[in-house]
């Protein structure tokens, strides 16, 4: 993972993931799949979830949400060396990577 220097850098890497995330298809073999005991489906929609929300409230999560990725972030790291295709496997990389970038944002108390 390369290195973001400034607050600025670091919104536009996670957007440019972002909208990579988006834009690709969600792997066809791994719809209702679970591997290690972790329901493949459910996985990237709780990231996607905390993305996005990450993103609505200017780069910020709130204490429960960041308790959320941080779990899909270490239900990803049971799945990927698991993973046997090479798209699967490059769908659920680009997807810890996007969950780390904001995951390492310090979470904001809720109000």
């Amino acid at each position: 993972m390369s290195r973001v220097n400034s607050p600025t850098e670091y919104e536009a890497v996670v957007a440019r993931l972002w909208q990579e995330h988006l834009r690709a298809a969600f792997p066809a073999g791994l719809r209702g799949a679970e591997r290690a005991g972790i329901d493949m489906v459910l996985l990237d929609a709780g990231i996607a979830g905390c993305v996005s929300t990450w993103q609505n409230n200017g780069g910020a999560l709130d204490p429960e949400h960041h308790r959320i990725l941080r779990g899909c972030i270490a239900d990803l790291d049971q799945a990927l060396p698991i993973l046997n295709e090479v798209d699967d496997l490059c769908y659920f990389q680009r997807l810890r990577q996007l969950a780390q970038l904001v995951s390492d944002t310090h979470p904001q108390p809720t109000k």
